[in-house]
């Protein structure tokens, strides 16, 4: 489905019981990929709940602005669509740059949230961290995405699962949704990512939170994961192994097991 919001046309998918009985799950997918990566959790969590996920701006069929973004346009984003949809409340996860939009809604819009679950993020670009964006970035607009797509692969999956060639499915589908993204799209939020600095308010989150990496994790180590649980009280912290950067696709079962453990008690 497609609705105009915040001046570009967004892609939306909504799965569940219709009605007001179930609770409501947002999901948010990372940089260079759409609302296919949640499909394995969707599957699973659709008779008990009413999920809304959506392509972040720029990004899968979600319309791209020029650059630069930041996270405030990213959160408005997710606050307009919720608006738009109906959603009072709801579960919301993210995973990379999805939960980093995440901390910014549970900072900003914590009434509109059941919970989080923040997934292989970080709170803080520090100044190591932020400066590969910089040639990523310059790749991106000399050669285009395909330029970026084998490299991006390579930093999200350990050398074990991309050696197995039963995972080439999944290696794929992310090398698609990767080539399928905007360089727009792609500028525009690893711009807003170079600007993260959400780490001095992290003690403002009052709902129920999950931080959760891959314990191979390079770009949102597992320490980021204890940090912004060390920041937010009564939060909980997953470390995923074997996993890297995208960690519900490189190990579902135990990411699964965590994300599924935390909206049961989250309720």
């Amino acid at each position: 489905m497609n609705i105009e919001l915040n001046g570009i046309n967004f892609r939306y998918e909504i799965d569940g019981p219709s009605g007001d009985g179930a609770p409501w799950i947002m999901f948010s997918n990372s940089l260079t990929t759409d609302v296919t990566m949640w499909d394995t959790e969707v599957a699973q969590l659709k008779d008990r709940y009413r999920i809304l996920r959506y392509d972040t701006r720029g990004h899968g069929q979600t319309e791209a602005s020029p650059a630069p973004y930041s996270f405030d346009v990213l959160v408005g984003d997710v606050i307009a669509l919720m608006d738009a949809v109906g959603v009072d409340k709801a579960h919301y996860i993210g995973l990379s740059l999805g939960g980093m939009t995440g901390l910014g809604v549970a900072i900003e819009h914590g009434d509109r949230l059941l919970s989080l679950a923040a997934c292989d993020a970080r709170p803080f670009a520090n100044p190591e961290w932020a400066a590969p964006w910089v040639d990523r970035i310059a790749l991106a607009r000399e050669k285009g995405m395909e330029a970026l797509v084998e490299p991006t692969v390579a930093r999200w999956f350990t050398e074990d699962f991309q050696k197995v060639a039963a995972n080439a499915p999944v290696l794929d589908h992310v090398r698609k949704m990767i080539r399928e993204t905007s360089v727009d799209g792609y500028t525009g939020c690893a711009g807003a990512l170079q600007g993260l600095n959400y780490l001095p308010r992290l003690g403002e989150i009052a709902v129920p939170s999950l931080f959760m990496t891959g314990a191979s994790d390079g770009s949102t180590p597992p320490e980021c994961s204890r940090e912004m649980q060390a920041g937010v009280p009564g939060s909980e912290c997953v470390i995923v192994e074997p996993a890297s950067h995208i960690s519900n696709l490189e190990n579902p079962a135990q990411f699964d097991a965590a994300l599924f453990a935390h909206l049961e008690r989250a309720g």
